[in-house]
């Protein structure tokens, strides 16, 4: 059987479908290529995705792009009735927090994450970090809710949607989450998984390695 390939390098979004990939156990191939004229820009990889963003995948033939809408397609494939919920309303609760983490989080989080540690301290805008927590209290509090009285999104059990929702929180660990503690305990549950643990030694790698303008240009295309 042909191995699953999932390319894109760690720091990326790639690293959410490189952390479904552990967390199935699969045998997969990481094709670490580099975000712009590096690597995704290439015409090898555009034959992949078009759209010359990272990641996606292979699986035998089958091309997909989208890391959230990756990670769902494979827990459904291999772990349905574990990550990936058996009844309708457990499927349509998946599709809901993953596509709401990318439009009412990913942004806001990102940007703070530059201005607040990823960028040099001289090019760091306080009043951006600022303006992205603000984004951010709002759908917080709204996790933080819908935690209060379960260990995960959907109930009892980790699920396709705290991975998607958690890696697209990934940047949330280094803020003072104290205000929202539901959310905070929840977020160090997902990571203290050894899959997670695992792909998020590769991304600390990762983004050693990155060069300064690697993450100035990163932050251009992330803007409030």
């Amino acid at each position: 059987m042909a191995r699953l390939k999932v390319y894109g390098i760690a720091r990326t979004r790639a690293f959410r479908v490189l952390w479904m990939a552990e967390e199935l156990g699969l045998d997969y191939e990481h094709i670490a290529i580099e975000t712009g004229a590096a690597g995704a820009r290439q015409p090898g990889y555009l034959a992949v995705n078009p759209n010359g963003r990272l990641p996606a995948i292979d699986d035998d033939g089958f091309i997909m792009w989208e890391s959230l809408a990756i990670n769902i397609y494979l827990a459904k494939k291999h772990a349905t009735g574990t990550l990936y919920p058996t009844t309708p309303h457990g499927e349509a609760k998946v599709v809901q927090w993953s596509l709401w983490a990318a439009n009412e989080i990913e942004r806001a989080t990102n940007v703070w994450s530059f201005h607040a540690e990823r960028l040099p301290p001289a090019e760091r805008d306080p009043k951006i970090a600022a303006a992205a927590i603000e984004l951010l209290t709002p759908p917080f509090r709204v996790l933080d809710r819908a935690l209060a009285d379960r260990p995960y999104l959907l109930g009892d059990e980790f699920t396709v949607a705290d991975l998607n929702v958690a890696a697209v929180a990934l940047r949330s660990i280094a803020m003072d989450l104290s205000a929202t503690p539901h959310y905070r305990d929840w977020l160090r549950r997902c990571y203290d998984r050894p899959a997670a643990q695992k792909v998020s030694r590769m991304r600390r790698e990762a983004e050693a390695d990155a060069s300064i303008d690697t993450v100035r240009e990163a932050a251009k295309r992330n803007r409030l």
